[in-house]
This record gives structure tokens, C-alpha cells and sequence, in this order.
């Protein structure tokens, strides 16, 4: 009788500790989505608030996740998005890495967002970017929130 083969410590399979979740595959965001309908999806009240916002500001609305209907002001040079409770816009929920991403204002008062290295990416309409221009109706995806861009320049 022969025993059975026993597998050595080297040849037991390491179960794997990380991963990474590619949330592009979940739905496709339509390119380009006019504007009346990125207006209609919002209430009332966000569409008033939007358009107020001063030339010089953005604004993030929460379209879905778990804090839709969430806004975040963008009124300072550099807002950093993650996480953690340091972070300006604080997003609770694993799927997003504790320095997620950056909001840059550019020389000429444009917004840019840039990924930070995060786990699962950013995306906006639907693409992983490392670094892109920001455009009123631009939907940002970050781990399970989507946000939609909104600036004081265009949303009369």
C-alpha cells in the first residue's frame, strides 16, 4: 500500500490577501450626456444651489453611492478626496483608498482631477484616468460614489 502524496509547506497554495476591484465593467456612462439631462436628474433645490455657485467654484453632487444627495463645495485651490477623515471630501466606504484623489483649480480657473495612486482607480465617464480636465455634467467615479461636476462658469 502506498500513502497518499502530502503536499510540502512550499507546495500549499498562499491564499490571496488583496485584490483590486475593477469598477469600470459595472455600467457604461453615455459620452457626451447633454446638460438638460444632467440638470433633470438633480432636485430643486441642487439646481438652485448649482446655479449659484460663484464663477470661481465647483461643485460635486452625488448622483449614487452611499451618500447621494451629498454636495461638496470646491472653493480652495486643492481639494483632496478619500477615506480618510483628513481628507476635504471624506468618502466612507472601503472601495475608496484613504488618498483617493486630488481636485486642482489650473491657472486659467479650470478644474483637474488626478488619481493618487488609489487602489481601484478614478474614473470619469466611465474611463480609468491618471489625470483629466473637469467639464460641468463630467460624471467622477470613485470606488461605489459617482459624483457629477458642476463649476460657477457654465451652469445658467
Amino acid at each position: 500500500m502506498s500513502e497518499a502524496h502530502k503536499p510540502t509547506p512550499s507546495e500549499k497554495a498562499v491564499p490571496e490577501l488583496t485584490t483590486t476591484i475593477h469598477l469600470s465593467a459595472l455600467r457604461s456612462v453615455p459620452k457626451p450626456r447633454p446638460l438638460e439631462e444632467v440638470f433633470a436628474l438633480l432636485t430643486p433645490e441642487d439646481r438652485s444651489v448649482v446655479g449659484q455657485l460663484a464663477h470661481n467654484c465647483a461643485m460635486l453632487v452625488v448622483v449614487a453611492g452611499p451618500s447621494k444627495g451629498s454636495r461638496f463645495l470646491i472653493d480652495s485651490d486643492r481639494v483632496s478626496i478619500g477615506r480618510s477623515e483628513s481628507a476635504d471630501i471624506a468618502l466612507d466606504d472601503v472601495t475608496v483608498s484613504r488618498s483617493h484623489a486630488v481636485i486642482s483649480k489650473l491657472e486659467n480657473g479650470d478644474f483637474q482631477i488626478a488619481d493618487a495612486q488609489s487602489l481601484n482607480g478614478t474614473y470619469l465617464n466611465g474611463t480609468a484616468i491618471n489625470e483629466s480636465r473637469l467639464a460641468v455634467g463630467d460624471e467622477i467615479q470613485i470606488g461605489k460614489f459617482r459624483l457629477t461636476y458642476f463649476n460657477g462658469k457654465g451652469n445658467s
